[in-house]
Formats: C-alpha cells, structure tokens, sequence
C-alpha cells in the first residue's frame, strides 16, 4: 500500500510516498519536480524504516523510582504523575514555575500550537522554543525589515546568493532547484567559511571569517549604493530609511574591512556588482546566520540587499509569503495579567508574531540555575535535547540536575531522557497525522499522514499534549477526540478539512500566487513600507540602522584570550545523515563514525605536528572534547571544523561543552555558539 504524507525526519518537510505492508513501514520515497536519475538522495529517508524499527526506540513510558532507577508504567500513571507535579508546582510556586522546552525544528507545526494552548491555559508564559539559535531570530530580523520572512524562488532565479547554509545536506528539494537553476544559467555566489558542495561550485565563493557576515553584507550595500546599482524607484517608493542606511554603510568599504574578514575586496565588489546587476536575484540565508551574538544586525543587513535590489516579491526573487488563514488556537488571552515570562527581556522578539511565542531557550537555564528572573522547578523537554544540543553543555547539565522535576518526551533515550524522573515514548512522523507549519505560511496546504500505527505503546505528541491537558483542568480547551478533528477546527477559516487533503494529497492552496503584492497592500511593517531603519527599534533604545555605532565589539567566544586559545573553532558540519543528535543509535546511518572528525588545514596540521586519524583534544575556556583529525582544505587556515551531534554518543564528543552562552544578543538572545576561539593539541596517534 502507498501513501502521500511528509517526511519530518529534519525540518525540509519532504513530501514523500510511503509504502507499507500489513501496517509496517518499508520504505519511503520523496517526491521530486526532476526525472529519478538527477534526483538527490537522502540517507534518512533512505533508512526511515531503520529508524522507525530501530530497536533502540522507546516503546512503553518510564518513571523513575525511589531508588532512582526507571520502571516501566502504564500511561494513565505517567500522566497522572506528570499532572499531579503541575497542579503541585501551581499551587506551591505559581504556573509560571513550570516551564516547557520545545527543541527540533523537524517537528514544528500544530504541536506547537498545542503546546502553547495547554501552556496558556494552564496559566503558565513559559512554553519557550528554541528560536533564538534556529530560524526563528532570522526570521524576526526579516520581518521588522519587510513584514514577512521571504521565500527564495530558486527554480527560476538568474542569480542565486548563499549565505551560510548547505541544502545538499540539509534541504534536497531546495537544493535539487539550486542546481536546476544552474543548469539554466544561473550565477551562484556563496557566502561560507567552508567549501561546501555549493561552495566548490560557485561562481564566487567568500569564503569569509566565521561571525563576521554582518561586515560582509554592509560592504556589498556600500559598493551597491556608490556604484548606482541599486533599484532607485523601488528605494524612492517603498522603503524608509535609505539615507541613514547609506551612511552607515559608507563605514564599511570593502578595502576598509577585507583583511578583518579574510576576503580580497575585488571579491566582495565584484561579488556585489553580480548580484546587483542580475535579475532576478534571490538570497538562500541559513543557520550559518544563527548561532552568532551578532545574528539579528547581520540578518537584516542580507535582508537590506534584497530589498535595495528590486529582487523582493518578483519571480525569481525573494517571495512574500501567502499565509494561509487558520485559526490562533494558543489561548494567549487566557495569560493572567502581570505574569511575565522567563524571556522578559526580550521583549520585542516574544510578540513579533502571533504564533511564534517565545525563544530564547537560555533563559530556562537561567531561571533553574540562577533563579531569574524567579525559579523554575519543573521542566519538559519535547522532541529536543538540550544537554548536547544548548550551548555551554556543562552548564545545561548542572541546570538539568537541580530543577526538580523533568519530564522528557522522546523516541529514544537520550542523555537529557537519563537524565528525567519520567519518560514519555513519542511516534515517529509515519505515525501520526500533523498539520506543518511550512504547509501554513505560504499558501500551499499538505497534510502529514498517519501510514502506520504508533510502534508499541508510543504516543504521537498530539495525544501526549490533549491527554495531560485534560488531566490538568483544560477539558474546554482540549474536546478534541482525534487529531482529525483539531486540525478540522484549525483550518476551518480557510475552508479546508482533513478530508479534502487526503483528497488531494499534492495540497490545496489557499489562494492564487500574486507577486508584488505590496504595490496595493504595501509591506506589513508600520510605515507599510520596507524598513531600513524601523523606529520600533529606537524607541526600545537600540540602533534603528545596522552597525551605526560601528561593530559589535567580540563577535567569537573567547577572543579576549587569544594568546592561549589561538585557533577559531566553529560548528559543523551537519551531516545529512543526521539531523543535529537524532538517529546516531541507527547503524546504517552511524557508518562506524564517519565524519566525526575535526577539519584541520594542512598548514595549521603542520604547525601543531597532528597527522591524518591522529586523536585531537580540542580546549576552551568551558571544557574539551577529543576527535579524530582530518586534513583538509575546505577550512581557511587558522580555524577548525568540529562535527556536531555526536554529543549523545559521548560527552567527549559533545562539541557545546566547548561553546559559551555568556554573552547574548540584546535584542533575539542570541548567543556565540558556532564560533569560538580555541586550541589544539594532538592526544594520540
């Protein structure tokens, strides 16, 4: 039998077909615009039945006892334990000290909006994501520019920008367009400290200093606006705020910054004039722009460049979205008065969209571990992990062993599920039916697809979610009875059912693409134009334009004790085996370890004496790790690569005990978790 429903083995949301026999998974195959001889494969769903019979997988809930060991239980007590600590933590310390965390991108959608709805109406503002290193602080920075955050329509773009992302490893379908597009004739430009598939194919590659995009960017905006290339009728027309950008980027020429970022600066003119001149142009900006203090400034900054180009909102440019009517069903007007979340100070980042809600995922640990701004004493950790994945991992580790009461939600057993007093086994996304967030912002509608039933007693979350809500009180807020049904009730604005998906399983869409939409309804911002310089920002006391008070002073970890950690380390790669901790317990996707490994240039390797294969400790300040080294080009000399997720094996490969969460960004809480300065040494042959 087969069946239409969506991969949510990482965050692309892949359509795909799966085929079953007597309701048992046997493969799955993604759908695809190109002929099967020039498509991608990807080795998850390549191993989805691996994954889903993985016999590592969590089947029954676990709770543990009085000595401190697990014991197997029965849903109704797992539940009536984890609703009798909420009720408990209520009545004792108030709702808010009950905080729920929210971690991989690959299963964000209706669940989220679920989460907040038990979160709200229990009465607690602390349903926190993990936004503020992933996807959703770009977004943010996006959004004050121009209202939305765009959608590169790469298929038919004559010059493609890629800023910090690999969709070979991370997007197939994204990256099956780019390499159409080439084929076409398109220009790619790639902005990456590493050679990347993208990168070693480029027309031009600024293979720039990690944490540093931000001086990149004002470069291109300053050679674009002195050389006239910029579109002057959409600039005249439809954005605020150009002049004070001009002399903000008139700081930063390319001769001025090329050496501090390890670029030539014909390169970056050249780089600028490319995309500036050929149209349509669209940017493809990714987590490389995460994970940085410097994250929000350096997001607006490539986000200017669309703007100033004429390439938003065209074919073959950066699409304004089309958001698909659906109702808000997070209950926020059932907060309590006066109770502030966790990430008050962030105020901005946590309402700029209605259905976002709050991110920035630090502040959990600083309100187990420091108590502000008051004390967190009970957590649920859903679908994430944060003691490998949270930067400064030592850290998330002494917060994880103080708060007082942890509940996990998991398919597998995770150093963070070791680490609970109660255990709840989750379905696999070929066991549930969802409604996707990435089908909701943009017009098109898919539904995910229950093909199987939930392997042993694991739960898919919906049911985890409407089951302990209605334990809690929320019976109203929870009547749903099937998931069918709650999504029903979600689409109805739109008029679109569950049913008349599964009826047309390549999706329904809300409306007819329309492109320059702003022309009659203008940029959802406040002066419904594009914003160069948003005043929402100067009144809450930050700079309105990017880098007018100069650069953000140590954008890397550490860089103040360079003369004992001389090397820059950054994060990657991200293997597309793997989505960040998830499925190295799977031996067709674990391949003995392959790519575990520290990328050393070969003069760096020279220096240090450190060969091919040799074991290398890697040191900060917060901890080190050890790694097999591996020789190689694709890392500019005087930085390292360190593979990540590999954490959950071993904490000696756990790259976050490495990274800092010190300093922040002020405005999206961002910490400096992918680069950091650090050193080497070689620990055996």
């Amino acid at each position: 039998m087969k069946t239409d429903t969506i991969c949510r083995f990482c965050s692309s949301c892949c359509p795909v077909v799966a085929e079953t026999e007597n309701n048992r998974l046997i493969s799955a195959r993604r759908k695809s615009f190109l002929p099967d001889e020039r498509q991608l494969i990807c080795p998850k769903l390549k191993a989805a039945a691996d994954i889903v019979y993985s016999p590592e997988r969590l089947q029954k809930p676990l709770m543990r006892d009085d000595a401190g060991n697990f014991q197997e239980a029965s849903w109704v007590d797992a539940l009536d334990r984890v609703a009798e600590q909420f009720l408990q933590y209520k009545k004792e310390n108030g709702a808010e000290s009950v905080c729920w965390l929210r971690g991989m991108a690959a299963d964000w959608g209706a669940p989220w909006d679920y989460v907040n709805r038990l979160m709200n109406g229990f009465g607690s503002p602390n349903s926190i994501g993990n936004g503020s290193v992933c996807h959703v602080g770009r977004e943010f920075a996006h959004t004050i520019t121009y209202g939305a955050m765009t959608v590169p329509l790469l298929q038919k773009a004559k010059c493609i920008l890629i800023w910090g992302k690999n969709d070979r490893d991370t997007n197939p379908m994204a990256a099956e367009a780019i390499l159409h597009a080439r084929q076409n004739g398109a220009k790619l430009i790639v902005v990456d400290p590493i050679r990347t598939y993208f990168a070693a194919r480029a027309d031009i590659w600024l293979q720039i200093k990690p944490a540093h995009d931000g001086l990149l960017a004002m470069a291109m905006i300053h050679e674009i606006i002195s050389q006239n290339l910029y579109d002057a009728e959409f600039v005249d027309n439809w954005t605020v705020g150009f002049e004070q950008l001009a002399e903000s980027a008139a700081k930063f020429p390319a001769e001025r910054i090329a050496h501090d970022i390890w670029l030539d600066p014909d390169l970056i003119r050249e780089a600028a004039r490319l995309f500036a001149t050929t149209k349509p142009a669209c940017i493809v900006d990714g987590n490389g722009l995460d994970m940085q203090v410097d994250a929000f400034d350096a997001t607006r900054s490539v986000a200017m460049l669309r703007a100033m180009t004429g390439n938003l909102d065209v074919k073959g440019g950066d699409f304004i979205p089309q958001p698909v009517p659906a109702r808000n069903i997070q209950l926020q007007e059932r907060m309590p008065a006066g109770v502030k979340p966790i990430t008050g100070a962030y105020p901005q980042f946590n309402v700029f969209n209605a259905t976002w809600g709050k991110h920035v995922q630090s502040c959990v640990v600083d309100a187990i571990l420091e108590e502000k701004p008051y004390p967190v004493k009970m957590l649920v950790s859903q679908s994430g992990n944060p003691v490998v994945s949270l930067m400064d991992a030592g850290r998330v580790e002494r917060a994880l062993e103080k708060v007082e009461f942890l509940v996990v939600i998991d398919k597998f057993m995770t150093q963070t599920a070791r680490m609970a007093d109660v255990v709840l086994p989750a379905s696999s996304c070929f066991e549930k039916t969802q409604l996707n967030r990435a089908y909701l912002r943009n017009r098109l509608v898919r539904i995910q697809n229950q093909v199987i039933e939930p392997l042993g007693e694991s739960w898919p979350d919906w049911k985890i979610v409407f089951e302990l809500g209605r334990r809690i009180g929320l019976t109203e807020e929870f009547p749903w009875q099937t998931v069918e049904e709650a999504i029903d009730y979600q689409l109805e604005p739109a008029g679109i059912t569950v049913q008349m998906l599964r009826d047309n399983p390549d999706g329904i869409s809300s409306e007819d693409m329309r492109f320059e939409k702003y022309r009659s309804d203008g940029f959802n911002t406040p002066s419904g134009k594009v914003e160069f310089a948003p005043l929402k920002l100067e009144e809450n006391g930050f700079t309105a334009v990017p880098y007018d008070n100069g650069y953000v002073d140590r954008p890397i970890s550490f860089s103040d004790q360079q003369d004992q950690y001389p090397l820059l380390g950054i994060s990657g790669a991200r293997s597309n085996r793997f989505t960040h901790s998830q499925f190295h317990q799977v031996p067709s996707l674990y391949m003995n370890r392959k790519g575990c490994v520290v990328d050393i240039h070969p003069d760096d390797a020279e220096a240090y004496t450190i060969a091919e294969g040799d074991i290398v400790r890697v040191e900060t300040p917060r901890g080190r790790i050890v790694m097999p080294a591996k020789i190689s080009t694709d890392v500019h000399q005087g930085s390292i690569r360190i593979a990540w997720g590999w954490g959950d094996l071993s904490p000696d490969l756990s790259l976050n005990r490495l990274t800092d969460d010190d300093r922040r960004n002020p405005i999206i809480g961002t910490p400096s978790g992918r680069s950091f300065m650090c050193r080497i040494a070689k620990e055996r042959e």
